[in-house]
């Protein structure tokens, strides 16, 4: 059975990067933007359409477009991607250890991989200061960007897996990266596994 560590994080928490710096330290892959491709091939769904529609990144009908097309057409596009998307993230875990970013692979892999679930979150505050350094500004301020993000995470991980994103029960360990930093999140999680 594969070694698999999942990151789930908080929007500007350094998620993703800490993920690939672990990945990196290891010497085993990372799997994040890399996963749109993937589920691409699989799904038939063009690469920026799946961008836009996986992790509850599309814009606010996210939500009510999955209940609106399941009750009245079956399966919506979201369910065909989350079909699609469980089916990449179980063979790439299947082939090895490696590192998953986002993508409900923690719930996806549960008895189906050797797994450390990691929650990465920060105050407001240090997410602010992260997204605005590495995103720059939009025309959302930071708070609404950070608020509709993770809000939209919650949503399809909620709807999806039926539990709570972001509770600590859910996870085998929560760090705080913006109280002990990026890299000692790394050692901290590189440590474990």
């Amino acid at each position: 059975m594969s070694r698999v560590i999942t990151i789930s994080r908080e929007f500007g928490s350094g998620g993703r990067t800490i993920g690939k710096k672990v990945a990196e330290k290891l010497g085993i892959p990372c799997y994040d933007a890399e996963l749109i491709t993937k589920i691409a091939e699989k799904s038939g769904f063009d690469k920026e359409y799946l961008a836009d529609n996986t992790e509850g990144e599309s814009g606010g009908g996210w939500l009510g477009n999955v209940f609106i097309r399941s009750e009245y057409y079956g399966k919506s596009n979201q369910d065909y991607i989350w079909q699609a998307q469980s089916e990449v993230i179980r063979d790439l875990a299947a082939k090895g250890d490696c590192v998953i970013v986002g993508r409900c692979a923690d719930y996806i892999l549960k008895g189906k991989a050797d797994l450390l679930t990691v929650f990465i979150h920060a105050s407001e505050e240090k997410r602010i200061e992260r997204i605005t350094k590495v995103y720059g500004l939009s025309a959302d301020s930071p708070e609404k960007r950070l608020r509709d993000k993770d809000k939209r995470r919650k949503a399809y991980h909620r709807f999806y897996t039926e539990t709570e994103w972001g509770r600590a029960k859910y996870y085998t360990i929560c760090l705080d990266s913006g109280e002990i930093g990026i890299d000692r999140c790394v050692d901290i999680i590189a440590s474990l596994y």
